[in-house]
């Protein structure tokens, strides 16, 4: 599996919500607390599957990948119709994505710690910069968000390449790309917790913010780890 295993959240340049009339402040307010304790649990579930699936392989982890994208298509689906189920599937894939992550970071903490905690300040300073900037901004980011995807997935070609062909500064290069497309994402993303109109959206978007995080935290991690 690769240690930077990027994928973008259900409905990522989509918008949530689209239906009814608009969120009123209080409501607002509350969609961001709501989401961004999502966000909080989530993490903390991903913390405890990496820590428990430490031992594992890589090709277990990377079906334990599967699983996780299987649990963000089904919550496009429940969302309408279960907000209860849908935060049990948010929490299934919190586990099983610190599963799948599980042997790349126990990898990353024997042979370079400090590699780790460098790449989580960074994430920490990224993703507040970029949200900040994202929840103040008026203008609409729906057109980055769709660019931002496709070149998410010209990204995963050329990861691809890099797996059979060596290229000068190939790792670099993907790292600092990643960063840029998710600052579009982490913007985007961002800008739907003050623009949704159903404040059912919460799991969704604290799946869509926690998949930003995560792949921010990765590609940092490529670079502290080349850096060092």
């Amino acid at each position: 599996m690769s240690d930077s295993a990027a994928f973008s959240g259900p409905g990522e340049y989509g918008g949530y919500g689209g239906y009814g009339p608009a969120l009123t402040r209080d409501q607002t307010r509350t969609l961001f607390s709501s989401t961004m304790g999502y966000v909080a649990l989530t993490a903390g579930l991903f913390a405890a599957g990496a820590y428990f699936g430490r031992d594992l392989s890589y090709g277990l982890g990377f079906a334990w990948f599967i699983a996780a994208f299987i649990c963000l298509i089904a919550m496009n689906v429940t969302v309408r119709r279960s907000l209860r189920l849908t935060v049990v599937l948010l929490c299934g894939f919190g586990v099983l994505i610190g599963l799948a992550v599980a042997p790349v970071l126990a990898y990353y903490a024997g042979t370079d710690p400090h590699a780790l905690w460098s790449a989580g300040g960074a994430t920490a300073l990224f993703i507040a910069g970029f949200g900040a900037a994202g929840y103040a901004t008026r203008r609409d980011l729906s057109a980055i968000a769709r660019i931002c995807f496709f070149a998410l997935l010209g990204l995963i070609v050329f990861g691809i390449v890099m797996i059979f062909v060596r290229i000068p500064g190939g790792e670099l290069i993907y790292s600092v790309i990643g960063l840029v497309i998710f600052a579009g994402f982490t913007m985007f993303d961002f800008q739907r917790l003050r623009t949704s109109k159903d404040i059912r959206s919460a799991p969704l978007l604290a799946a869509s913010i926690f998949l930003d995080i995560l792949n921010v935290f990765l590609f940092f991690l490529r670079i502290f780890t080349r850096s060092n």
